[in-house]
């Protein structure tokens, strides 16, 4: 009799054991899960301002022919963006992509800005529909 008594504790304490590990194990798989589904809902953002980028240097290149340099060097971030985001979405946990893509952020944000500051030379620019959407569209993103 004592002997059952001692089995039934020993089988409870591993039935409670197997719960506790199952549901540590469900809430971790839970977290990664929510952590990528946070990221590829950033790299959706990322992915579509780069894609805002060309038609927004496409408009300026017919008003600001004198600002060639402005407008490579935000095609050039852009790329250098586009290719660190890329490198992050393939492993987002990799903090060493995710500095470079911090890093290749602020440049693309540095070269828009000037970008905006050149177009702000520009009136008729400044008044092209086209121009002004798409800028709001960036701005947005």
């Amino acid at each position: 009799m004592t002997i059952l008594i001692v089995l039934g504790v020993i089988l409870a304490v591993f039935v409670i054991a197997a719960v506790w590990i199952t549901s540590i194990y469900n809430g971790l798989v839970g977290l990664r899960n929510r952590f990528k589904n946070a990221f590829a809902q950033i790299d959706v953002q990322l992915k579509r301002r780069y894609d805002l980028i060309p038609n927004l240097v496409e408009t300026a290149k017919g008003y600001m022919k004198h600002e060639s340099s402005t407008l490579e060097a935000v095609i050039k971030a852009r790329n250098i963006a586009a290719a660190a985001a890329t490198a992050v979405a393939a492993n987002p946990a990799d903090a060493n992509a995710m500095k470079g893509l911090l890093s290749a952020e602020s440049g693309l944000g540095g070269a828009l800005s000037r970008l905006m500051v050149v177009s702000e030379q520009y009136p008729d620019l400044k008044a092209n529909q086209n121009m002004m959407q798409l800028t709001e569209e960036l701005t947005s993103t």
